[in-house]
């Protein structure tokens, strides 16, 4: 089985000086998703959590919503011409009458570790009706205050990236700020789906009472996999995409950005922001 890093040879150049010396990498391999035994998607990944990023992906996709619908998730023996088990295949068998998605829609194709979108017939596709609206009620309030913390310990928990340096990480917080769980990747959008698909496995979705903390951007397909969970705020350290600001207003999801100290910026539901009276906007 994949392991979660690596070791590489390198050549190491530091003000003139030149030396050789091993280095260590996040592992990156491929994961193919099956569906009950029909090829889905596959994904570039950080092996771990397998099982987890798989279940995951099938919520965003709007397949699973609880853990009775999913029956079972094993590694596929004999993946390879000579029989043997790569741990790079996983079939996820669903329960007996668990609706299967349109494996015509050209969905089953490769997948980057840094966009989760490629392969999909179209974006339309992509627009998943929500099996929870976003009615956390009542409505999460979380200050500036809580929110900057979160960053710093969002990056005191990746162990793996202290090591590489060379991981996305995610996290999930309750709306008082104590870490719930938290998942690294060489693919942001694999990191959030191994917390969501943790989080289906333990039968605890909707989210409806977190927020999400991711590293790096907040893309339209980030905010679809929180809206999909139930998960009423998404922050990020870095830019959010045009289309992920206009899926959380139309979704009700609160979206905040550039979060990095005290300074961010709020691009959608702003109620959740419990903000001082004189701050109050015109």
């Amino acid at each position: 089985m994949g392991r979660v890093t690596e070791r590489r040879k390198v050549l190491r150049i530091r003000d003139g000086a030149v030396s050789s010396r091993p280095d260590t990498l996040v592992a990156e391999e491929p994961l193919e998703i099956r569906l009950n035994g029909r090829p889905l998607a596959i994904t570039m990944r950080t092996p771990g959590d397998d099982f987890a990023l798989a279940a995951g992906f099938l919520v965003s996709e709007g397949v699973l919503a609880a853990a009775s619908d999913l029956r079972n998730i094993v590694y596929c023996a004999g993946a390879t011409a000579d029989g043997s088990n790569t741990y790079n295949v996983v079939d996820v068998q669903t329960a007996p009458g668990v609706a299967l998605p349109d494996f015509t829609l050209e969905r089953n194709v490769y997948t980057s570790s840094s966009c989760g979108l490629c392969g999909k017939a179209s974006l339309d596709a992509v627009r998943t009706t929500a099996r929870w609206p976003i009615t956390d009620t009542p409505p999460l309030r979380v200050t500036p205050g809580l929110l900057s913390d979160l960053p710093l310990r969002l990056r005191a928990a990746q162990r793996v990236f202290d090591r590489t340096g060379g991981l996305h990480a995610a996290a999930l917080f309750s709306e008082d700020g104590e870490l719930l769980d938290t998942r690294e990747d060489v693919g942001r959008h694999n990191a959030v789906d191994k917390l969501v698909g943790r989080a289906l496995q333990d039968d605890a979705l909707p989210l409806s009472r977190t927020i999400l903390m991711v590293s790096g951007r907040a893309s339209f397909e980030l905010a679809q996999k929180a809206v999909m969970a139930g998960i009423p705020l998404l922050a990020a350290v870095s830019a959010p995409s045009s289309l992920a600001v206009d899926l959380a207003a139309e979704t009700g999801l609160t979206l905040v950005g550039f979060l990095r100290g005290s300074s961010m910026n709020v691009y959608a539901g702003e109620h959740r922001i419990a903000l001082p009276e004189a701050a109050a906007q015109d």
